[in-house]
């Protein structure tokens, strides 16, 4: 099957790519070049109501596999996808713009491990073990799955979130429509034509690709969507999660992020500074986990700025398809304009140390300005309150700040509403142990900032969301746990019956 062939299909529901009844073409654009990579049709309500239907179906039958078999079906699903890696690869680079090396080493290979590991951790129930508890019954747990799982995912990550919602979901016996963001949805229809080519039974993975306010709306609020996963901005996840709570669905949430990365006066300058670099920069810095806030403590201060700059200005920015690039476009010219808006604001109040717009050409000779291109930015003499530091950036801008005791460091680091992820620079055993302790935040690293295991939870404090993706947690949360309780006396009469009626 070759999975990038996607005709004018938009939806993929019941096993078979269609186009989308909407009234609307929308075009999918390569934010390197500003051309269309793929022309597609959005879905409507109709459309939606379609996939929740093919879902519902398909879910008696699913739910009733036993876990080695939906754990066989995973393991050929891994299989399918690093079959067809370097389409994968190919095509999210094409609807992004993130570097192909990022693609090819970061996003397929994690995707395909993610696969691997929730074809094991479906066979891997957990649960309090049987037992006498009340000393006249057996309990004992079951773990069931919950129904039709309605999903959105993000643009950021399309692959690897596409398969952090579809995953745990099915291995758990559950059935899923996901409706990926519109600018970017090609790699999500490519992983559910990857579901039916590994065996996966039709209708137990559905993709319908449409705007948020109308087919995400509606598959939010659909009554026959028993739980709903969303991952995105938190002033959207606040209406996802009212419109949830409408129809009493269970709700995981991942949202926005401000990470701290949070620099000690007795650490490893060289280790910080390229870690900083990396983490503030990964995918153009339009990650939920990126390093967005760094708080260094005075002694390092000065030479900290000065090391981050000296390596943003030998960042490698260019056509996304060169394997030498380092940095590659935002995901749309709206979205680097919004960029570019809270730096030309910063100016005003704070020193722009380097980056700003790209104008000029990039390292293998490609036209910057042609493309949603913005260099590597860091900003110094920003407040605590300013916008900088305490709004969503999503971008490749770095803000730097200065602290004195450890107390300061660690209060500026939780002075957000966000707690999605941070990291803590030291070299002391007692510091990092306080850091990772007192900063809230569902993850925390300790002197590095980024890496993500699938054995791991992966999940917000705060406004930053609540539930958990990747790891045993995250399946746990795509099922119902039902306690079963037999009587092991045989009596009629209970002695409990007398607190109800009659005497002993």
């Amino acid at each position: 099957m070759d999975l990038t062939d996607f005709g004018a299909g938009a939806q993929y529901i019941a096993g078979r790519l269609t186009g989308g009844t909407g009234t609307e073409p929308f075009q999918v654009v390569n934010p390197a070049t500003g051309k269309t990579v793929q022309a597609v049709t959005l879905a409507s309500t109709e459309d939606v109501d379609t996939a929740v239907a093919a879902a519902k179906a398909a879910l008696p039958e699913w739910s009733a596999a036993t876990p080695g078999a939906r754990s066989e079906a995973l393991l050929k699903l891994a299989a399918v996808l690093a079959e067809h890696a370097d389409d994968f690869a190919r095509v999210e680079t094409a609807q992004t713009g993130k570097p192909i090396k990022l693609s090819t080493e970061f996003d397929v290979p994690g995707t395909v491990d993610n696969t691997s590991f929730f074809a094991g951790a479906a066979r891997n129930l957990e649960g309090k073990a049987a037992g006498e508890y009340s000393g006249d019954h057996t309990s004992y747990v079951r773990r069931e799955a919950i129904g039709v799982v309605g999903s959105i995912s993000p643009w950021n990550y399309p692959l690897q979130m596409a398969a952090w919602k579809v995953l745990p979901a099915i291995a758990a016996g559950n059935t899923i429509v996901l409706k990926p963001a519109e600018l970017t949805p090609l790699t999500s229809l490519m992983f559910a034509r990857a579901c039916t080519e590994a065996g996966i039974p039709d209708g137990v993975v559905n993709v319908v690709t449409g705007a948020g306010r109308g087919a995400g709306e509606h598959l939010v609020s659909h009554p026959d969507v028993a739980m709903v996963s969303f991952t995105g901005s938190t002033p959207v996840g606040k209406r996802v999660a009212e419109l949830a709570v409408a129809g009493v669905k269970r709700t995981h949430l991942e949202l926005g992020g401000k990470a701290p990365f949070v620099v000690f006066d007795d650490a490893d300058l060289d280790a910080a500074v390229h870690g900083a670099v990396a983490a503030s920069l990964i995918n153009s810095g339009q990650d939920c986990t990126a390093a967005t806030r760094a708080y260094v403590q005075r002694p390092l201060y000065d030479a900290f700025v000065a090391g981050v700059a000296e390596l943003y200005g030998q960042v490698r920015i260019g056509d996304p398809l060169n394997p030498a690039t380092d940095l590659g476009p935002l995901v749309s010219y709206a979205h680097r304009d919004r960029v570019a808006g809270f730096v030309e604001r910063a100016r005003s109040y704070a020193t722009v140390v380097t980056g700003g717009p790209a104008r000029v050409l990039g390292h293998d000779g490609t036209d910057l300005s042609v493309g949603a291109y913005y260099l590597p930015t860091l900003i110094t003499g920003a407040a605590q309150s300013s916008e900088v530091v305490q709004g969503e950036i999503f971008g490749p801008v770095l803000v730097v700040l200065p602290f004195d005791s450890d107390e300061e460091g660690l209060r500026l680091a939780n002075d957000t509403p966000y707690g999605l992820a941070a990291s803590a620079w030291t070299t002391n055993v007692h510091r990092s142990l306080r850091a990772t302790r007192e900063i809230k935040a569902g993850c925390v690293w300790v002197n590095d900032h980024i890496p993500i295991i699938s054995e791991m939870p992966h999940g917000g404090y705060k406004s930053s969301g609540y539930g958990k993706d990747m790891s045993q947690y995250s399946l746990d949360e795509y099922t119902q746990v039902k306690h079963v309780m037999f009587d092991t006396t045989a009596v009629a009469r209970k002695d409990w019956h007398r607190t109800v009626f009659g005497d002993r």
